[in-house]
């Protein structure tokens, strides 16, 4: 782990390597989770207010389960997720080309609304878990993403670098100028030691 600022990030965000492969996993991240996306009270707010414009994005699924249910619900350890369909597609599923994506990314980038999607799932595959004085960046290895990794080598893309603009959302610029010093100072020291 690497120490930035209160953030402790994994040594895998900075040397892995890792571009989304949609064309190879056809979105299985959105459809095949075992709990919903965690969400902060702040962005089910940004959901609710967008909701009706995004609307016309969603699977019928998914607005049956936002419209019975609401957009989130709290887990044991008192976290809030997205609702799921049936315990594994998020709510905010849009199809195209046959791909899973998000609703709400696909209504951004269309101009209809100005928000992303939730900052875990912009994020991904990296997960933060959040503690009472630091955050912990850790890069989260799924079978289901393996094309994405011969993808990433493939470019020779690191986690962080991929995930640039997300990171850059979460934690702004000076922290990413560290992670890039620290990924080039491990980098380094790597072919130093070969």
């Amino acid at each position: 782990m690497v120490l930035i600022d209160d953030v402790l990030v994994s040594r895998a965000v900075l040397e892995e390597e890792f571009v989304c492969n949609l064309s190879a996993c056809k979105g299985a991240c959105c459809v095949d989770g075992d709990e919903g996306a965690k969400v902060t009270a702040e962005e089910i707010k940004i959901m609710e207010q967008l909701y009706e414009k995004v609307k016309p994005y969603l699977t019928e699924a998914g607005i049956k389960k936002i419209e019975e249910d609401g957009f989130y619900y709290e887990s044991e350890k008192g976290q809030l997720h997205l609702n799921t369909v049936k315990g594994k597609a998020c709510i905010f599923l849009h199809y195209k080309d046959d791909i899973a994506l998000c609703g709400i990314q696909q209504a951004q980038i269309d101009g209809i609304v100005d928000w992303p999607k939730p900052i875990s799932c912009h994020l991904y595959p990296i997960r933060i878990d959040e503690y009472k004085d630091f955050d912990a960046v850790n890069y989260y290895e799924w079978d289901i993403c393996s094309a994405a990794c011969v993808l990433g080598k493939k470019l020779k893309m690191p986690v962080y670098e991929f995930l640039k603009a997300p990171l850059l959302r979460k934690y702004g610029e000076a922290f990413y100028n560290q992670v890039e010093a620290a990924a080039e100072h491990l980098k380094k020291e790597n072919n130093d030691k070969e």
